[in-house]
């Protein structure tokens, strides 16, 4: 009986140390427009992260959904990522209420009628300045013709902190055509941002992030002035 105990103690033992290496992230982000890459996805938004993440593993799910429009669509995001060190690399597959399917079903992967994007990255962050590049390599993602675009888009940032906040820059561009994602038929700088973030403290042990942020788009020769708050435990 004292074995069984002992052996029971121990294996409580093993499994809360591993549920202590497991982190989890509750958040949700309200933006007063949705802007990706440099393209204007929709108005003012609530985008909730759910997510878990083990040695380096990660399993992250986010959406968006229109405060103000209820047009806008909805979106809904699942990334399976690993980072190792400075590298990382992941699968993200994202999903649209509006697409190939008229009736925005989520387990409809057809491929010439989902509305999901599969799209895999790979990045490194050198410390000054990391790179990302991202590729779309099934779902619906087509040129004009018909033909699988395998749109892409790779970026480079840089964090750095000035005047108490968090700022980082980014350009990103979009290495060849990819005129249904990026409105793009060639090469083309999509995405030149500054974005600023600061907590502001309510209480001794409760604060709340709040970003600012500056987006051009030398493509379609738009710009956007973002502002957000992150409400997280």
């Amino acid at each position: 009986m004292k074995k069984i105990l002992v052996f029971g103690l121990m294996l409580l033992g093993a499994t809360a140390i591993k549920a202590q290496e497991i982190e989890t992230t509750v958040s949700a982000d309200i933006v007063n427009q949705y802007i990706w890459r440099g393209q204007e996805l929709g108005n003012t938004g609530f985008q909730p992260t759910l997510g878990i993440e083990w040695k380096g593993l990660s399993l992250t799910a986010w959406g968006n959904v229109g405060l103000t429009e209820p047009a806008d669509t909805k979106e809904f995001d699942l990334t399976l990522g690993y980072t190792i060190g400075g590298f990382n690399v992941g699968i993200c597959d994202y999903w649209f209420s509006a697409g190939q399917d008229p009736r925005g079903r989520y387990f409809k992967y057809d491929a010439h009628g989902t509305n999901h994007i599969f799209e895999a990255n790979v990045g490194y962050d050198f410390g000054p300045v990391a790179f990302q590049w991202y590729t779309n390599f099934t779902g619906n993602d087509y040129k004009l013709n018909g033909k699988r675009a395998y749109s892409s888009y790779f970026e480079f940032s840089a964090p750095f902190k000035l005047a108490t906040c968090d700022w980082t820059a980014t350009a990103g561009a979009v290495p060849f055509g990819a005129e249904a994602v990026y409105g793009t038929e060639d090469f083309a700088v999509t995405n030149l941002s500054l974005r600023a973030t600061k907590d502001i403290k309510i209480t001794d042990s409760f604060s709340i992030p709040i970003f600012g942020e500056v987006i051009g788009n030398p493509c379609s020769q738009k710009a956007y002035l973002v502002f957000g708050l992150t409400l997280q435990p």
